[in-house]
């Protein structure tokens, strides 16, 4: 399973919280990139989990990432 997650940061913290989303520990997913963006969000995390229960945890972690305002989640789907 793979996500993107958007995220808002605090004015002037990009690229503190883009330091922060690439030192985390997530135990059962993958961080594949964290890059900082110009548009209504300022930094998009890309992830990829086995199952949506360790995503939901890893989105949790992310949420406790310092100079988070706000995040929207994205879940990447197949449409065939």
């Amino acid at each position: 399973m793979r996500a993107y997650v958007l995220v808002e940061a605090t004015v002037g913290e990009a690229q503190a919280a883009k330091r922060g989303l690439e030192r985390l520990d997530l135990a059962d997913t993958k961080v594949l990139s964290v890059d900082v963006v110009i548009g209504p969000y300022d930094v998009i995390v890309q992830l990829e989990s086995p199952d949506l229960d360790k995503l939901g945890l890893a989105l949790s972690a992310i949420e406790q990432v310092e100079g988070l305002r706000r995040t929207a989640t994205c879940l990447v789907i197949r449409l065939s």
